[in-house]
């Protein structure tokens, strides 16, 4: 989310739009609230809250990044509730992937807030279906890849062996014990193949004891975060990139896979099957199939042929998540925000 916040910004501003972000992560003052579980979001929340007050005063449209659970709570909702008492249009952004189950606990209190934003958009059909079940309706406005900087490497970019790239955050939900597992069986068969975790979080390690007790510790690379320029020529250089998630949206790491020209194994949940089409563009598992993921990196890695059709239907397919293509849908969803006075989303 943090990736789209910045890159679109970005390029608004290069479309002359004049652009104010409100930080919902702000460092804790003083520094050392950020020890204090329990109370530090508070630290946080408040000061977001004057913020967000005084840049109604200054700006015509609220573009508000949604996410699930407590994030909405403390940062998305108030910013709606804000922008309808400062009579400034809203438009909510939600991305959260595991929207399903926290709309099925939430749903009384989300779409009461969200009848007062002005648009709801989403990065993918599959967010479109779960708020459509609600009763609501939804644009879709996919996430933007940058083209220039994700690109497929030459001749002289590749690896010279097998290498396998997860990039995701060292978390539950991203589930890369089952990607290090499915790695241990691939070595099995390819025993050059290495792999590179790209990102950081609290379980990183676990991840690094699992790796010891897999007996891989040797062939993998933990990269720790990278910036945009270093994902990219890690993406160039990969042989294939495993998105491993519990739950998902609309990965940025599988669109810039995709960007790069590096197939992707994926697991077939949330909005991932609406991005990659299984044995066209990708290839789909079940999450948590360690086997599955791995008999479908052995046979990107075997089949050289196979793994180049892949690559160039996810070339054409990426094209869609270019600028050019996503500026207008944009343009578009704040025309509708802004000629609804009303503050409320349309009913479905």
């Amino acid at each position: 989310m943090a990736n789209q916040t910045r890159q679109l910004g970005e390029l608004l501003r290069g479309e002359g739009a004049q652009i104010t972000f409100v930080q919902v992560n702000a460092p804790y003052r003083p520094r050392w609230v950020g020890r204090l579980r329990g109370v530090r979001a508070m630290f946080r929340f408040f000061p977001y809250v004057v913020r967000l007050w005084r840049a109604a005063g200054q700006v015509d449209l609220f573009h508000i990044m949604a996410n699930s659970g407590w994030s909405w709570h403390l940062y998305a909702a108030p910013a709606v509730w804000i922008s309808r008492v400062r009579g400034v249009c809203s438009v909510v952004n939600y991305r959260g992937g595991e929207a399903e189950t926290f709309l099925a606990r939430s749903a009384g209190s989300v779409l009461n807030t969200l009848r007062h934003a002005n648009a709801l958009a989403v990065p993918s059909g599959f967010l479109q279906r779960v708020f459509a079940g609600l009763g609501l309706s939804s644009e879709i406005v996919p996430n933007i890849v940058d083209l220039d900087r994700f690109r497929p490497a030459n001749a002289r970019q590749g690896s010279s062996f097998a290498h396998v790239v997860v990039a995701r955050a060292f978390e539950d939900i991203y589930d890369v014990p089952t990607a290090l597992r499915a790695f241990s069986l691939v070595r099995m068969d390819v025993p050059d193949a290495r792999m590179s975790l790209a990102g950081s979080g609290p379980e990183r390690d676990n991840l690094r004891s699992l790796a010891r007790g897999l007996g891989i510790a040797e062939a993998v690379t933990f990269r720790g975060s990278l910036d945009r320029d270093e994902m990219a020529a890690l993406y160039r250089s990969a042989s294939v990139v495993i998105n491993p998630s519990r739950v998902d949206n609309m990965p940025n790491s599988v669109l810039e896979a995709m960007a790069s020209g590096a197939p992707v194994v994926s697991t077939n949940v949330g909005g991932v099957p609406f991005i990659l089409e299984d044995g066209v563009s990708g290839l789909l598992v079940p999450a948590g199939d360690h086997t599955a993921m791995a008999d479908a990196v052995k046979r990107v890695l075997r089949e050289s042929h196979f793994a180049h059709r892949l690559r160039d239907a996810a070339l054409r397919e990426v094209q869609n998540y270019a600028w050019p293509r996503v500026r207008q849908r944009w343009i578009d969803v704040y025309a509708l925000a802004l000629s609804d006075p009303r503050g409320e989303a349309r009913a479905a």
